[in-house]
């Protein structure tokens, strides 16, 4: 794709990399069959292909309206584009220094603003979050039914146990998680022991910065990251092997800290290593001789549905990974049709764009419950939240299904 980048942006690193990517594109619209917002919608610009040309025009000077900001918002950022595009655009991070210059060009309303201020500042944050969170589920039995839907019930692990082994890991915590799903991360702890691995987790630890990050707000995206790696650094002189996530979401972030921080002098390196290191569980068991664990499995398997989030098989390009490692412990999957489609999670998006979100919510349960699961599971906390306000059935994290069926 020929490109007339205006030279003022051109020159910097974000132009430099945005005319890389634009070039790779051959414009041959092999993303739009895939692409969950062109198949619901229908609209050229809301596609890849469109949406590259929108942001293409955006960087050559053309004037950019609330209706370029439109679409734009209403990419889920699913990257599924980016598997089948046989020219390997890298359109998340096309979309990213989109939206990043649409920040610069076009002002939102006054709601708009406030309603992402909001989020912004209770979302990543973790106690403001947990603390709203049980004052909602407090008052839960009170509210309306769609509302219930929407909040949790409280949850509680009891204490954790941790071994001690002379292997060790960082397990990331999240900035949700712990509230939400604090079971996710316990059966992870005890299941990595059994591995003989111990886990390291970071009190201060904040939140990954994919919120913020995506949302076009790269300072306060940056200063979570920085946050981080600060943390972690003496923890990897001191010998941790991995940073080990639970929830993809936060997993394909920080697998981007290299590339995000690749011009910062002070934190280009050590965010490249941080990326190198940061592995999903999935990953883990897959490098770990997980026969052990199979041997001490005690209980019937239930037939399962997983969910594979995008943020998993298209951002971290782990396709198989999760099914692999639990067809080796014995569990029966379904087969769910269009298991390559977004559920309508995609972070903020259930909450900044709801109609879309829902329609694709009641598509993938239908395609999830086809096979008449017992359960479904999936390995994004967003995913999971988002798909048990629209079935009957349990939906959990699948390391929660694994530690289960050890008890």
């Amino acid at each position: 794709m020929q490109t007339f980048i205006v030279e003022d942006f051109l020159i910097t690193p974000d132009g430099e990399e945005a005319d890389r990517i634009l070039r790779s594109c051959v414009h041959c619209g092999f993303c739009t069959a895939t692409c969950p917002t062109y198949r619901l919608l229908g609209d050229e610009l809301d596609s890849p292909r469109g949406r590259i040309y929108l942001i293409k025009g955006l960087l050559e000077g053309k004037e950019a309206t609330e209706k370029t900001q439109l679409h734009l918002d209403r990419c889920l950022t699913c990257r599924t584009c980016e598997t089948y595009c046989p020219s390997g655009v890298e359109y998340g991070h096309l979309l990213d220094i989109g939206r990043h210059q649409m920040k610069e060009k076009v002002r939102r309303s006054l709601l708009e603003r406030i309603r992402r201020f909001l989020l912004r500042m209770i979302l990543p944050y973790r106690r403001r979050f947990s603390f709203l969170l049980r004052c909602g589920q407090m008052l839960r039995p009170m509210l309306p039914q769609n509302l219930q839907k929407i909040i949790p019930p409280r949850s509680k692990p009891g204490n954790i146990r941790q071994d001690i082994y002379s292997r060790k890991m960082i397990l990331f915590r999240g900035c949700v998680q712990p509230a939400l799903a604090p079971e996710t991360n316990y059966a992870a702890i005890r299941i990595l022991n059994l591995l003989g691995i111990s886990t390291v987790e970071i009190s201060k630890e904040t939140c990954c910065g994919a919120l913020d990050y995506h949302m076009a707000e790269t300072g306060s995206a940056s200063d979570f990251i920085k946050r981080n790696i600060d943390l972690w650094w003496p923890q990897i002189n001191s010998g941790v092997e991995a940073i080990v996530i639970t929830a993809s979401g936060c997993g394909v972030m920080i697998k981007d800290y290299g590339y995000i921080l690749r011009n910062d002098p002070d934190y280009a390196d050590k965010a490249r290593q941080i990326s190198s290191m940061t592995k999903d569980i999935s990953e883990i068991f897959s490098a770990e001789d997980i026969n052990k664990l199979r041997n001490h499995m005690k209980h019937e398997h239930a037939r399962t549905a997983f969910h594979n989030p995008c943020t998993l098989q298209h951002g971290q390009k782990l396709r198989d990974s999760t099914e692999s490692v639990l067809q080796q412990l014995g569990f029966s999957l379904c087969d769910v049709p269009e298991s390559y489609l977004c559920c309508g999670s995609a972070g903020m998006y259930s909450l900044l764009q709801q109609d879309l979100s829902q329609q694709l919510q009641q598509e993938k349960i239908r395609n999830l419950i086809s096979g008449q699961p017992d359960l479904i599971i999936t390995a994004n906390i967003g995913c999971q939240m988002h798909l048990q306000q629209a079935t009957e059935l349990p939906v959990k994290h699948w390391i929660e299904l694994v530690y289960a069926a050890l008890q």
